[in-house]
């Protein structure tokens, strides 16, 4: 749904509203930004679109004192802080592309407070509920070796479900042992497959996968038992099965898998620099999250072991 139609639904929109979020929405395609974020950014900004038409504002009339008064409206209607600091990221977004336009002589949504989230830390394996998951998965049928294939290559290679899925035979050069992954805003980036990976997915490039694509015409590396790309509902599902026959506690998402890649990385005494090219992360405060995890477990070890702790 566009972010006029978003708007409309929450009140009147203006002519030259409906433009301003037509032309943001074009500008969100060029930036490459995956479809997800596009219509979260544009559902955002059709809400301040449809706020600010209820105070008969258009987008040049809105000042600071405007878009703090919406925050707080959204803060007082019970948004959370997570889903308000987007919010605000998304109306900075829009605010950036009318400064690149000239359309603006600054982004005045920079002034605005973000409230402070809460950031849990990312829920990961250790390296033994990693190797045993992955040891667990049998590989005498096509479907389980393409399961042990993928979670192989989920680990080794610090994907995410979306990258997953979107690999093609293209994707991999196995002479190098190295994957080429399409990240998020189109950003690619070359991985280290690593040698047990690498072996279970020639394996299943050899004896799993042609059985699969039956048509010989399929391009997605992972495939349905039908020869149809696999969706990220069908990797979740397949790691909970593979969870239960494992015995590693259930609930684990494939993304803890990524996780579980980048604080093993770190522990092992990579830099934070190259875990964060690994994970393709625009911004190494991103990847910072893993420091986190390892200071808490060293806290953890600390009161266990300290005997004045």
């Amino acid at each position: 749904m566009s972010a006029v139609a978003t708007a409309a639904e929450n009140g009147p929109v203006e002519a030259a509203w409906a433009a301003e979020l037509e032309r943001y929405e074009s500008s969100l395609r060029r930036r490459g930004l995956s479809e997800a974020t596009r219509r979260a950014y544009s559902n955002d900004v059709g809400q301040l679109a449809a706020w600010s038409a209820k105070q008969s504002l258009t987008r040049e009339d809105l000042s600071l004192k405007h878009l703090r008064r919406w925050a707080q409206v959204l803060s007082g209607d019970g948004l959370s802080a997570t889903s308000l600091a987007r919010k605000i990221a998304s109306v900075r977004s829009f605010y950036a592309t009318l400064v690149e336009r000239e359309e603006a002589p600054q982004n005045i949504a920079e002034l605005l407070t973000t409230p402070r989230r809460p950031r849990d830390l990312p829920q990961i394996l250790s390296k033994g509920e990693a190797a045993r998951l992955l040891d667990a998965i049998p590989t005498g049928t096509p479907l389980e070796l393409r399961d042990r294939a993928m979670f192989e290559l989920v680990y080794a290679c610090g994907l995410r479900a979306g990258e997953l899925i979107s690999l093609t035979q293209q994707s991999v050069d196995l002479d190098e042992e190295q994957l080429r992954v399409e990240g998020k805003g189109g950003r690619t980036r070359v991985v280290p497959i690593g040698e047990s990976a690498a072996k279970t997915l020639g394996d299943y490039l050899d004896r799993a996968r042609p059985r699969l694509d039956v048509d010989r015409r399929a391009t997605a590396l992972f495939l349905t038992k039908s020869g149809n790309p696999l969706q990220p509902s069908d990797v979740r599902r397949r790691l909970q099965g593979c969870l239960r026959r494992s015995g590693v506690a259930a609930g684990i998402s494939p993304h803890a898998l990524r996780h579980s890649f980048a604080t093993h990385l770190l522990n092992g005494g990579a830099d934070l620099r190259s875990v964060q090219e690994l994970l393709g992360h625009r911004s190494i405060s991103a990847t910072q999250i893993y420091t986190r995890v390892e200071s808490a477990r060293l806290r953890a070890q600390y009161g266990r072991a300290h005997p004045r702790a």
